[in-house]
């Protein structure tokens, strides 16, 4: 593969599989050398240590990096390559202090441990500061303000914030993503609201469009991130169509069945793939997205990605991981050994299980409580011997659905504490609120058993931190199988469906009663996974295969024919005196129509028909005594005779197997002693 000015090596890989094991060694290689003496984006990890509030961390809610400093620039004799990260809101919370003053807080989140340890690239972040600034003077204080961080706000008023974000994104893509599937109740208001919403929803992609060319420079690279910018890809490349871009979705991709519900289903589709590179968390999100191109749009799907036309958009699984080496060392520190030992102390002789998840109505905490009583009706000796700590962060708790939620989760922890509970112990302890990152990484590391049963997770970074802090204790995974890191630590952790309550019951029962040396294997398998591809690997391997993308498209490109040059093929059609042109019917002499069969918002006609604007050319060339048309076609005979009948002209019909000059009859290609009467016997 030919380098370039990233890329400059003489032994550059022949193979993508070479090239990303060279890759991985030298990305360590770097790691080392920078941690011995480069300093990092923001100066320090201090600001992740005082006052962290740390819940569940969670890929689908992420905002957050740090790059390297101006220090370092030229790494192994190579130029940085920009990286603009463009995602729904950036990694910072701004709180205006006065009309050209901002207060600036940084944000964590699922994407930020995965840049923070990718120094190949110089990083810039393009996003939503989250707040309403309609004047020009606090535009200006917050624009300068972000830029120390690396950051460019894209300033969004409130009404397009509302239809939007609020709208079609949370009301529409994201249910549609989980199978929750469309809104149900006021069908008939959402349904007059979904084109204002929808047109906001472009609006706004525009609008970060817009602000990414402002600053693109080339050679850069474009990573868009999840459900809110869908339409972002094909407005960056109606810009400069040689944008490096890649988009990647942080949630499920719904099988092709659920995405056809949606109505803007199509146009969101080629949005996408206008991308260069498209990435999922598994293999089963890529390959139900290459499934809706092939059944909604009637594209062709390859090993590699979707076809359209000899451009390849490249389609593949980027699984996510977690900063692994931070959660490791956190269990060193002096503040998290303490709360350790007063956890253990508070909850000796006692197996501790764990939950951690937003509460949300993915998040499957209502069948994993139920789960947990039914255990207990079941093994009445593990009553008082095993304790449920339920960490629910509140999430969206201005929506009425979340609030009914909220109520039937306290309804049933109440119901299984008063039946199960002592004077001096409750089987479950629910906590409605997030802990610090130290608070949350002792817990896990006495947790005995920890339960994602997740109806639908984009991949479920709880699973990897609770393996990551299991060092010692070696505890068990129940894990989803609807959550993306069951293909990823399904082989060491206990995978259930989570709507059978008896099955996780029965799981629950297995995993506290599971001996020794089976929880070190299970343990060892997963802290392999975790502790190998980690979430920096995951970015540094995305960008690296956006850019491999790239150069492998400009080698296709220049392996396709050139486009006809339209003057000199005229030039010597009119020198020539003897012309034979073959042209196809379907697609061609036809009114294009899309994959399901409608043309113009209507249904097509049962047969295909000559397009109307083509009647009077093709009869001046059929005219002219100099030049033969052929109209090649896969249709009926009868087709072409309706069609082109009273053209002078030769027409083939069915691929060629018939063949006639419409003054004469029709003719088989065929040979002559061959029967074809079973031809007609068998025509539906």
């Amino acid at each position: 593969m030919p380098g370039n000015k990233y890329n400059s090596s003489p032994l550059t890989p022949r193979t993508r599989l070479e090239r990303l094991l060279r890759e991985r060694e030298l990305r360590k290689n770097r790691s080392f050398l920078q941690n011995e003496g480069e300093p990092d984006f923001f100066a320090s990890e201090s600001f992740l240590n005082a006052s962290e509030s740390w819940g569940p961390i969670d890929e689908e809610e992420f905002a957050g990096t740090r790059s390297s400093t101006d220090n370092g620039e030229r790494l192994e004799g190579r130029c940085k390559q920009r990286l603009l990260v463009v995602a729904n809101r950036l990694p910072v919370s701004a709180v205006r202090r006065g009309e050209d003053s901002w207060q600036l807080e940084i944000s964590v989140g699922g994407l930020v441990s995965a840049l923070l340890g990718v120094r190949e690239f110089e990083a810039r972040w393009i996003g939503w500061a989250g707040v309403n600034v309609p004047d020009e003077i606090g535009q200006k204080a917050l624009t300068k303000a972000l830029a120390e961080k690396r950051c460019i706000p894209v300033f969004l008023d409130e009404e397009t914030v509302h239809q939007y974000y609020n709208g079609y994104c949370n009301n529409m893509l994201w249910p549609l993503f989980h199978y929750l599937g469309l809104p149900q109740e006021d069908r008939l208001a959402t349904t007059r609201s979904f084109q204002s919403q929808f047109d906001a929803y472009k609006r706004a992609n525009q609008m970060f469009a817009k602000v990414v060319n402002n600053i693109y420079e080339e050679g850069d690279v474009v990573w868009c991130h999840d459900y809110h910018l869908m339409f972002l890809p094909q407005c960056l490349k109606e810009y400069n169509n040689n944008m490096k871009v890649g988009w990647f979705l942080h949630t499920p991709f719904p099988s092709s069945e659920i995405h056809r519900t949606l109505p803007s289903r199509t146009e969101l589709l080629r949005s996408v793939l206008a991308a260069d590179l498209v990435g999922f968390h598994t293999y089963d999100y890529a390959r139900h997205f290459v499934s809706a191109c092939t059944r909604i749009l009637g594209l062709e799907g390859t090993p590699e990605g979707v076809e359209d036309q000899g451009r390849l958009t490249r389609v593949a699984a980027f699984p996510i991981g977690i900063d692994s080496d931070r959660f490791v060392r956190a269990l060193e520190l002096p503040q998290v050994q303490d709360h350790i030992n007063e956890l253990k102390e508070r909850f000796a002789g006692r197996k501790v299980m764990l939950g951690v998840d937003r509460l949300d109505m993915i998040k499957g905490i209502p069948q994993k409580i139920l789960a947990f009583e039914k255990f207990l009706e079941e093994n009445p000796s593990w009553r008082d011997k095993v304790v449920l700590i339920q960490i629910a962060v509140p999430t969206r708790t201005d929506v009425p659905e979340y609030q009914k939620l909220t109520s039937q989760v306290h309804e049933i922890v109440g119901r299984i504490n008063g039946r199960y509970g002592t004077l001096t112990t409750v089987p479950i302890h629910h906590l409605d609120r997030s802990l610090d990152f130290h608070a949350l990484c002792a817990l896990y590391a006495i947790t005995d058993v920890a339960l994602v049963t997740s109806l639908r997770d984009g991949m479920n970074l709880v699973s990897y931190e609770f393996v990551a802090c299991q060092g010692s204790k070696k505890g068990v995974l129940i894990l989803s199988e609807f959550a993306g890191a069951a293909q990823s630590l399904g082989a060491g952790a206990i995978l259930v469906n989570p709507w059978n309550i008896t099955e996780v019951a029965s799981s629950i029962g297995y995993a506290l009663n599971m001996p020794a040396d089976e929880r070190e294997k299970r343990h060892l398998h997963n802290f392999m996974h975790v502790t190998t591809h980690t979430s920096q690997e995951w970015a540094a391997t995305f960008v690296s295969e956006l850019n491999d993308t790239i150069v492998e498209a400009q080698i296709r490109t220049r392996q396709v024919p050139p486009s006809l040059p339209i003057k000199g093929a005229v030039d010597s059609y009119l020198q020539s005196n003897n012309r034979l042109l073959i042209l196809g019917f379907n697609a061609t002499l036809t009114a294009p129509v899309d994959f399901l069969g409608r043309r113009g918002g209507q249904i097509r006609e049962m047969e295909p028909k000559l397009h109307p604007d083509l009647k009077e050319p093709l009869k001046r060339l059929c005219d002219d005594p100099m030049t033969t048309v052929v109209v090649l076609s896969g249709s009926d005979r009868n087709v072409l005779d309706d069609n082109f009948g009273e053209y002078n002209m030769w027409l083939a019909a069915e691929n060629g197997m018939f063949l006639r000059l419409t003054t004469g009859e029709w003719m088989t290609t065929m040979p002559e002693n061959l029967n074809m009467d079973w031809v007609d016997s068998v025509k539906v």
